[in-house]
């Protein structure tokens, strides 16, 4: 199935929160604690990131970033700290539960960035932890069209690169060197979970 509608977007968003909160169920309280792929987040704080759009109101989140001088990654770390000292594990997964349906969007009618949200942040949790991603659809879906300006904001830089799915349609790049992964991998590089394929290490 190739997601790119508006409606299939929020399906699977929706569809995405819901397995993660399923994930989340599951998960003795040792593993909450273990070290996700964002460097300095535990499992629990990187919940408690997918979270903050529910657990905190615009103007309080722009109180936070005005006291971080406008540093958005220092707003955002701040807010979640926060929250996993407030809230308990069983707290954060029922507001991963409620928030199933939310229409929330990073920006106006920005539905795939609301995707790209709940599939990249899913990711630092299953990865590290050896459990299953979303279909390989859903991953290509959450990054499919990545500019280089957008792929610059995670320090990515595919200059000469194509990177092609072996099991999806997502091509990212445009350079004459093609680079053939599982869309997985395609994802942790595009958005800097995983290095960029060195030029000697690309046929």
């Amino acid at each position: 199935m190739t997601i790119r509608t508006d409606t299939d977007l929020y399906d699977a968003t929706v569809a995405e929160r819901a397995r993660m909160a399923a994930i989340l169920e599951d998960l003795a309280p040792e593993r909450w604690v273990a070290d996700s792929l964002c460097a300095g987040w535990r499992i629990r704080e990187v919940v408690a990131h997918l979270t903050m759009t529910d657990t905190q109101t615009q103007e309080e989140f722009g109180a936070a970033l005005a006291e971080a001088g406008g540093d958005v990654d220092v707003a955002v770390d701040r807010t979640v700290r926060a929250d996993v000292a407030r809230f308990s594990d069983a707290e954060l997964l029922a507001i991963q539960r409620a928030r199933v349906a939310s229409r929330w969007t990073p920006g106006p009618g920005a539905l795939q960035g609301a995707l790209a949200h709940e599939v990249v942040h899913g990711l630092d949790i299953t990865v590290p932890l050896g459990l299953p991603g979303p279909a390989p659809e859903v991953l290509a879906a959450a990054v499919a069209g990545s500019t280089p300006e957008g792929l610059a904001f995670f320090g990515v830089d595919l200059a000469g690169l194509r990177l092609t799915a072996v099991d999806s349609d997502l091509v990212l790049g445009d350079g004459p060197r093609d680079v053939p992964l599982p869309t997985l991998t395609i994802v942790l590089i595009a958005t800097g979970r995983e290095p960029v394929p060195a030029p000697s290490a690309v046929g």
